[in-house]
């Protein structure tokens, strides 16, 4: 059965170091008709880097869903898409969710390129339990945020989180209040860049680190898994 042509390519872009995007990645840039990005400031410097001259058109979470039809009539037409994000794999919070499944509705093929997604690294890092992790996300702002710490107290699987900096340290007092003080916690940030950090202990000693500087870059949090085992007190 011959292959159908791919309408939609996903293509991880570098978190940070724009020498980690593939070979490939930049032959897919090359021959799509429409680049769709997240921010075509960002998108655009990465296309200029490498002298990519395809047309852009802005794609993020404020406008997908109402761009999504006029999108979706030019994938039936027969023009072919890439669709990037700021910084690492589309749809891992980020917008790419809503198009791909409105593609396989409209039985348009899909592929989507290994790469760059900033957690990886992070989790790789931390030295915590590989085997099996919970990736969240983002932690809700305000509504439900509360109740999901409350959960994720007594996950026994190895945690992950992306955070802004200015949450950094709201975040990790509430993991100090709802974890414990003594939970294993790693915290990624700038992964890639010149002043790429990771600083590992105890939510405490966490805290009182990042307390003590302006904090930039995006920030991956990885949390050890509450223990299996736990200490008979006997």
């Amino acid at each position: 059965m011959e292959k159908p042509q791919v309408s939609v390519y996903l293509v991880p872009t570098p978190i940070g170091n724009l020498g980690d995007i593939t070979l490939r990645a930049l032959e897919i840039l090359k021959s799509v008709d429409v680049i769709l990005a997240e921010d075509t400031r960002t998108s655009g410097f990465l296309l200029k880097h490498y002298e990519i001259t395809r047309p852009l058109r802005s794609f993020h979470i404020f406008n997908e869903h109402r761009a999504l039809q006029a999108i979706i009539d030019k994938l039936k037409s027969g023009e072919t898409m890439a669709l990037v994000s700021d910084a690492g794999t589309p749809g891992i919070s980020d917008p790419g969710f809503l198009l791909v499944r409105e593609c396989l509705k409209n039985n348009l093929a899909i592929e989507c390129l290994p790469g760059a997604t900033a957690f990886v690294p992070a989790l790789v890092k931390s030295g915590f339990p590989t085997d099996r992790f919970v990736f969240e996300g983002f932690l809700p702002h305000k509504k439900g945020r509360q109740t999901l710490l409350k959960e994720l107290a007594d996950e026994k699987r190895t945690i992950i989180l992306y955070e802004s900096p200015h949450r950094l340290i709201k975040t990790l007092e509430q993991m100090n209040e709802f974890f414990g003080a003594d939970r294993q916690v790693s915290v990624s940030r700038e992964l890639t860049k010149l002043h790429e950090e990771t600083f590992t202990g105890a939510v405490t000693d966490v805290l009182s680190h990042f307390k003590k500087k302006e904090v930039k870059g995006e920030i991956v949090i990885v949390v050890s898994g509450v223990s299996k085992n736990p200490p008979n007190d006997d």
